[in-house]
This record gives C-alpha cells, sequence and structure tokens, in this order.
C-alpha cells in the first residue's frame, strides 16, 4: 500500500483528497504547513507528496528543496499541486526536483489516476524489459534499479526518465527543446536551465562514468561510450 502525504492548507481539500485516496487504497496523512509536511516525511516513510505549492509558513517549492536535499527524503516521489497554468510555475517546481504536476481545479479521478501513474513510472507494476546496457551502466527498466559498475546509484523518478530517453539513444545528441517535451512534457520554447541542472546532478550520480554524459556545446546532450567514435 502506498503512502501519500497530502500538504494542503484547505481544509475541505485536504480532507477531500484524503477520504477519496484512502477508498483508492492509499494510506494516507494530512499536513496543513510546509514544516509539519517535513517532519511527518521524516517521522513515516513516504511514497508520494502531495504538494501545494501556497502554503501559510512557507513556498511548496521551498518544502520541495528541503525534502530533495535530505538524506532520508530525496528519493521520496513529490507532486505539486498549484492553481496556476503556466508552465513557468510547473518549470519552477521541475527545477527543484518535483516529479509531476497537477493544476487546479481537478477531478479527484484525475488525481488517484496520475498517483498511480507516477508510481507504476516508479517501478510498481511495470512490464518486465530488457535493461540497458552501455560500459558499466546498467539501467533496469523493469525493476527501475540503475548501477554503475554493479553498485546501485539511487536516481529520482526524473533523473531515471531522463538517463532512460538518453541510453535509449546511444551516441545521439537530444537538444534541450527535445529533452523537455519528451521528458519533462513542457513546451519546447521555454528559455530555462531544468535540463542543465538536471543533467549536472545525473552526470555526478555516475560517478566514474561521468564522462558517458556528454554536452554538446550549443545543441544538447548525449550518452556515449567514451573512446568509441
Amino acid at each position: 500500500m502506498a503512502h501519500v502525504l497530502i500538504v494542503d492548507d484547505e481544509p475541505d481539500l485536504a480532507q477531500l483528497i484524503d477520504f477519496n485516496l484512502r477508498a483508492a487504497g492509499f494510506s494516507t496523512r494530512v499536513a496543513p504547513t510546509g514544516e509539519s509536511a517535513i517532519s511527518a516525511a521524516r517521522e513515516q516513510r513516504t511514497d508520494v507528496v502531495l504538494l501545494d505549492l501556497m502554503l501559510p509558513d512557507m513556498p511548496g517549492v521551498e518544502v520541495c528543496r528541503q525534502l530533495r536535499a535530505t538524506t532520508d527524503t530525496r528519493d521520496v516521489l513529490i507532486v505539486m499541486l498549484t492553481a496556476r497554468g503556466e508552465e513557468a510555475d510547473r518549470v519552477r517546481g521541475f527545477e527543484v526536483g518535483a516529479d509531476d504536476y497537477v493544476t487546479k481545479p481537478f477531478s479527484v479521478r484525475e488525481l488517484v489516476l496520475r498517483l498511480k501513474a507516477i508510481l507504476r513510472r516508479s517501478g510498481q507494476g511495470q512490464d518486465s524489459a530488457a535493461p540497458l546496457k552501455l560500459g558499466p551502466l546498467t539501467l533496469d527498466v523493469s525493476a527501475h534499479r540503475f548501477y554503475v559498475e554493479g553498485k546501485e546509484v539511487t536516481l529520482t523518478t526524473l533523473e531515471f526518465r531522463l538517463l532512460e530517453h538518453l541510453l535509449a539513444r546511444v551516441g545521439r545528441v537530444q537538444s534541450r527543446e527535445q529533452l523537455l517535451e519528451q521528458v519533462w512534457g513542457l513546451s519546447s520554447n521555454l528559455e530555462t536551465r531544468t535540463i542543465d541542472t538536471h543533467v549536472m546532478r545525473l552526470r555526478d550520480k555516475l560517478g566514474p562514468a561521468r564522462a558517458y554524459l556528454e554536452t554538446v556545446r550549443g545543441v544538447g546532450y548525449r550518452i556515449v561510450e567514451p573512446g568509441s567514435a
């Protein structure tokens, strides 16, 4: 049973979400502030944080940033709730580590389906598929696990999707615009450092294999085996 932490200061909405998620088979906990959300996530193992951007004590993006900066919570799935539909708000959330977003107003049925979808993408209920391998890198898509030289490395959901996208296209340069559209689902005409930030974090996690992730100046990024050209 997946556990969802609902972070929203609107009591009626939080109760509605709580009731429907429990009816759908989730276990839940409600936190009305950013501080209480951070404490709750550290106290109890959480699979998904459903995080409102507008909180009374601190912005939702700051809660997201703190969760990502703490060892115990850095890998939790984070879904942003926002009343704003502009892409710039979603980009800001992605830049600090959000995995997905839902724009208010939304139907509760849509929300339940989105949460189930992000949990599937994170590795639950996926069909078996052959691992993607290159040199010391092994990405086990079906198990949602990643290894460098046989040692498991933890990736966030977006880092996993980004690496999967690049490994499936070894040697082929992927522009920032392509990555925004195909990995993030955002408009390709946005000017943002979202891609660069996530690539930097992903490259750090590759450790001794960091040279496999190349920057093609002025174009984008690609995965390539060093010395294969």
